[in-house]
């Protein structure tokens, strides 16, 4: 995406953050120039000659993925709780988007990874990236709406600028569980906002009925051939009373497709 400069990657050598990686260079590509910081976040005090061989280890990583990026991704180490220290350095490097890889938990809803209290907490952007999710652009994004009014336009702005970048078509979802007349009737007002807003990468609006959300959700994604998932998290709204994140969480448990939290 052109306004995304630098891109913050929570890197720990783990199968999910190797993966995550990969898929950050190829969302990259060769052709722009954006600033990956791998970010390497221990409990306990890093030894000199453990730091000399996390960085060469990462170069080994780097190399093995053969995306030719204009600017090599920059690997930093930091000691404390991971959460925090994720959304500390991403406050003081400025990163624009944080790109995190997950196992997810697909057996219980009630678990809490790292990934889904991140992008929780997070006052950015945040793209979780599940294990064994396809290494390829977003060329089929969905776009989540529900029956609230979208208080931030700039969000959409963001949704235009990742959509031009890959070329991508949106389209926008919508799950009710009673009356459609209802739902739409309240959707209906944002028709011409996304129009506006997403100009002719925006494709369609689905309505779909299904008594669990996130069951429709992720039967959409499956039937559509969806590549992307763009949710607009309410935890933080200011104008509304915001939601505690439960579908949120759910969706970067359960997706098989990377999400995008947009904030």
């Amino acid at each position: 995406m052109s306004s995304v400069n630098k891109i913050l990657v929570p890197f720990d050598f783990s199968e999910a953050s190797l993966n995550a990686l990969e898929y950050v260079a190829n969302f990259v590509g060769p052709q722009r120039s954006v600033d990956i910081l791998a970010l390497y976040v221990s409990v306990m005090p890093i030894s000199e000659g453990d730091l000399a061989k996390l960085k060469v280890d990462f170069e080994k990583v780097v190399d093995s993925i053969g995306v030719r990026l204009q600017r090599k991704p920059e690997f930093k180490t930091e000691i404390g709780d991971v959460t925090n220290t994720i959304l500390k350095i991403q406050e003081q490097t400025g990163a624009d988007l944080i790109m995190m890889g997950t196992m997810g938990d697909k057996v219980t809803d009630e678990a809490i990874t790292n990934t889904s209290k991140l992008v929780l907490d997070a006052n950015c952007s945040v793209v979780s990236i599940p294990y064994g999710c396809p290494i390829k652009e977003p060329k089929n994004v969905a776009l989540l709406l529900g029956r609230e009014k979208i208080e931030d336009k700039e969000v959409l702005a963001s949704l235009l600028d990742l959509a031009r970048t890959f070329d991508s078509r949106i389209h926008v979802l919508t799950i009710y569980k009673e009356s459609i007349y209802e739902e739409e009737a309240i959707v209906e007002n944002t028709e011409e906002l996304l129009e506006y807003y997403l100009e002719h990468f925006y494709a369609d609006h689905t309505f779909n009925k299904n008594a669990d959300v996130e069951a429709g959700i992720l039967s959409y994604i499956e039937e559509k051939d969806i590549d992307l998932l763009v949710i607009l998290p309410r935890n933080h709204v200011q104008k509304s009373t915001p939601s505690e994140g439960r579908l949120t969480k759910m969706l970067t448990l359960h997706s098989e497709i990377p999400v995008l939290a947009l904030d």
